[in-house]
């Protein structure tokens, strides 16, 4: 399904910018990883206090004008209209979606910045987290459990979070991060795999984790 950007275009030129030069490109940066999940069917949790998301969302950038100042957003949409259960083995759909939860755009930390300061390592969106809690306050992306959702990237050239709307922009989606929201592992190969490439799953490790209520 189509992934509209919620902004103007790049390419659109604007008065106040004519020598600016940039073709952005992303890259994600643990790709082959991404894929391995994506292969079986990538699960995040979604708690009332939020949970990270992993494997890490880390993006590299290339392409920016080194002067201008760029921000980076990531919005999470549902990919289809459907909610989703895991029955032997596998994920199938289950009826249609629920109501969609309230829309949010994460903003990355460190926006606004120069393009020079974007390009110079992997960008990482560590401090996202997921919920299921409709009365949010930390900023978490609010999503609905057994729903599938696709994250995606937006980098808009403006130096002031209040020009967005009115400037150049680029959206960017990669499908081998889509992931079905779950309050507990559904898949034991999910949870195997979380286990093994995560540092911070000792504590899933020693407390076992398996299937729960959705």
């Amino acid at each position: 399904m189509p992934y509209p950007a919620p902004f103007r275009p790049f390419g659109v030129p604007e008065t106040n910018d004519p020598d600016v030069q940039d073709d952005p490109k992303i890259e994600l940066e643990n790709d082959d990883l991404w894929k391995t999940f994506h292969k079986i069917g990538t699960e995040m949790v979604i708690t009332k206090t939020g949970r990270r998301i992993f494997p890490a969302y880390k993006a590299k950038i290339s392409g920016l004008d080194k002067k201008s100042k760029y921000i980076l957003l990531l919005d999470i949409v549902p990919c289809d209209d459907c909610r989703y259960k895991f029955h032997n083995g596998k994920w199938m759909v289950a009826g249609k979606a629920d109501p969609e939860m309230p829309k949010r755009m994460y903003i990355h930390p460190d926006s606004p910045c120069t393009g020079e300061q974007w390009m110079q390592k992997p960008v990482s969106f560590h401090k996202l987290k997921l919920t299921n809690n409709i009365s949010d306050k930390s900023g978490a992306a609010i999503l609905n459990s057994m729903h599938k959702y696709q994250p995606r990237i937006h980098l808009v050239r403006a130096s002031d979070l209040l020009r967005m709307a009115y400037s150049p922009n680029k959206t960017f989606v990669f499908e081998e991060t889509q992931f079905i929201a779950v309050t507990a592992y559904q898949n034991e190969k999910i949870t195997q795999l979380k286990i093994d490439h995560n540092p911070f799953a000792k504590g899933f490790r020693e407390n076992g984790g398996g299937r729960g209520k959705k």
